[in-house]
């Protein structure tokens, strides 16, 4: 059967994104002082005792929206709560009962399934009789606190007694997309389409997604997980705690990504924040494809080659990133992006082996040698794939300094055109080789091995040798690059 969905709802600001995040184990939801921050519903996927269920956020009940999205909150509020199977209904033990606590719960008597009352903000146990006020509404009451940490275990297990019955299976393994770009590029449109129904708020208003939003899909029998993260402004633009915690929520999203699909509005010119947003994913090295969406805004009076070349101008760096034009509105060629990211997917995940590999780099080398560097020419004696996901290779040399950075993506862009890996970002590691006295290796260099000698039986015994520091060679050049925060953004 489907996970059961726990729907959490209550007026504005009574701590229902709070209480999100605190069960959820992270910052899944934007929390903020001023109400109405949630709009979208925000949903996680948790462990609670032997069973998974997805916690949704929703906006609050009542809420006045400056944007002027009250009634499109309000409508993803009761398509929540058509699909619950728990509602947790969120109040606020210093606050007391509410007119829109009563308006909440004369509106949650409809709702078929079990509610629980969850009165947060119960800070210490001598809130606790003020908190047994709300039973009056005639659910079961559970005083918590998410800002103490306060009621968790009591919380969890009141939810897993009034789950539906249903068997104990796995979390499923799922292709997540991260969806990403300049504000008002379509990318919570594309969302509902992929989802089949009003899934995220849809305004010309520019900023209308605030959180980054889970959401699961279908297509051709494979389920996958799409994120759907807030529009990305100039840095100049970011005047509220909303908006930086946006971004915050972007960065985010592309590490948590496995191929992330960049934006681009068919009747504008790509910007500086396109460009900073593709570093960011480029500097973490997750495939990516380039989206050209609206395009049937420009379908009859522009060629799809005018924007290929624009994008290959613009991101030189990349020409292995795939591009795809699609009408999110509409659906078309939204298979096809599908079925490509799929393919990229597929690629991050592939290992070559041991022999295969030091063959292709040696061939690599004997096209173009390492020319001299400072009187010294790089040697590489042994190449082993690492990682997948990204894709990672260490090469054991002589001396990392003698490679150049103009060599070293040679080699990078060779690897990748010979290798499965021929759209994806490639990870290139250096390595120095000493031999036991502190003197080179005596091993000979790849480009002077024969043939018969790079086979993956030869290369058994070295691979466990030499291959011992490479997981932390891998872990200390992720610690030294550290995370890419969007400062250009930020």
């Amino acid at each position: 059967m489907d996970v059961p969905r726990v729907v959490i709802v209550g007026r504005p600001n009574v701590g229902k994104s709070s209480i999100l995040n605190w069960l959820a184990g992270r910052r899944v939801a934007v929390v903020d002082p001023r109400a109405g921050v949630t709009r979208d519903r925000v949903s996680e996927r948790v462990l609670i005792g032997d069973r998974f269920v997805e916690l949704v956020d929703t906006g609050g009940i009542g809420i006045v929206d400056e944007g002027d999205l009250a009634e499109h909150v309000e409508r993803q509020i009761a398509l929540a709560l058509a699909a619950a199977d728990v509602v947790l209904f969120v109040t606020d033990t210093r606050s007391g009962i509410t007119p829109l606590d009563e308006e909440t719960a004369r509106r949650l008597r409809a709702v078929p399934c079990p509610v629980l009352c969850v009165a947060n903000k119960t800070d210490a146990p001598s809130w606790d009789n003020a908190a047994t006020e709300f039973t009056r509404f005639g659910w079961p009451v559970i005083a918590v606190s998410a800002e103490q940490r306060r009621g968790r275990e009591e919380l969890l297990d009141a939810v897993r007694q009034n789950l539906p019955a249903g068997t104990v299976s796995p979390e499923p393994r799922f292709m997540k997309l991260a969806i990403l770009g300049r504000r008002n590029v379509g990318k919570s449109t594309f969302i509902n389409t992929l989802a089949r129904e009003e899934r995220m708020i849809v305004s010309e208003l520019p900023g209308t997604t605030r959180d980054s939003v889970d959401v699961r899909f279908e297509i051709g029998g494979r389920v996958f997980v799409a994120i759907d993260t807030p529009g990305v402004m100039r840095r100049k633009s970011v005047r509220e705690n909303v908006d930086f915690y946006g971004l915050v929520r972007v960065r985010e999203s592309i590490h948590r990504a496995d191929v992330v699909l960049l934006f681009f509005d068919a009747s504008q010119e790509i910007g500086r924040v396109d460009k900073q947003l593709a570093q960011a994913v480029f500097d973490a090295y997750k495939p990516a494809i380039f989206v050209v969406n609206k395009w049937d805004l420009l379908a009859s009076r522009a060629i799809t080659s005018y924007w290929v070349e624009k994008l290959r101008r613009a991101f030189s760096s990349q020409p292995y990133v795939p591009i795809a034009f699609i009408t999110g509105k509409t659906g078309k060629n939204v298979q096809r992006l599908i079925d490509l990211a799929q393919s990229l997917f597929h690629q991050s995940s592939q290992r070559l082996t041991t022999g295969s590999l030091n063959r292709l780099v040696r061939d690599v080398l004997l096209r173009n040698p390492p020319p001299l560097q400072s009187g010294r020419r790089g040697k590489v004696y042994f190449a082993a794939q690492i990682r997948t996901a990204p894709p990672t290779i260490v090469l054991f040399c002589n001396d990392p300094d003698t490679f150049s950075p103009a060599y070293r993506r040679y080699l990078v862009n060779a690897i990748q055109e010979q290798s499965p890996f021929a759209e994806i970002p490639l990870r290139l590691l250096f390595r120095q080789r000493l031999g036991r006295k502190g003197g080179e290796s005596p091993q000979a260099p790849l480009d002077e091995l024969a043939e018969e000698h790079l086979s993956d039986s030869h290369f058994t015994e070295q691979e466990q040798i030499w291959c011992e520091a490479a997981d932390a060679v891998d872990d200390r050049a992720r610690s030294d690059s550290g995370d890419n925060d969007l400062t250009g953004l930020l």
